[in-house]
């Protein structure tokens, strides 16, 4: 089970679920661009993503990678949504597919759901920006920079 979807109680993973549809990603398809318009999310079933971010001059800079049972996407969040990183499947993937709006739409009518995936995309969206600014930090940080804590 997603970290998501254990975030969920049981009866709002199976509201949410009743959401979602199968869809699949060959590998090297592009999912998703940086700037482009965020109006859906993905719980990856299998395969992985990676997400990276461009740097200008530099070929895009990998952030992470993503595997099964994980979030992809938490821009719908905020609308109108842009993707603030862009998304590639390194293998053949297959996930779940949610449309924001009709999401947003289940949050808006059942308030308790929607405080709990809030709750869980915003860990999703703390774990992103550490792994952003730490992957950063090794592509073009001076050597020996160090992060607060480690």
């Amino acid at each position: 089970m997603s970290r998501l979807l254990s975030g969920l109680s049981a009866e709002h993973r199976a509201r949410l679920m009743e959401l979602a549809h199968d869809v699949a990603f060959a590998s090297g398809a592009r999912i998703f661009e940086e700037g482009g318009k965020a109006d859906r999310f993905w719980i990856i079933r299998t395969g992985s993503v990676t997400l990276d971010m461009r740097v200008p001059g530099r070929r895009p800079a990998v952030i992470e990678t993503l595997g099964p049972g994980e979030l992809l996407g938490w821009s719908w969040l905020f609308p109108p949504g842009g993707w603030h990183l862009g998304a590639e499947a390194l293998s053949p993937v297959r996930a779940h597919e949610f449309e924001s709006e009709v999401v947003r739409q289940l949050c808006r009518d059942d308030t308790r759901l929607g405080y709990e995936l809030v709750l869980a995309c915003a860990q999703a969206m703390g774990h992103r920006l550490q792994s952003a600014r730490t992957r950063l930090l090794d592509l073009y940080g001076p050597y020996g920079t160090s992060l607060p804590g480690h």
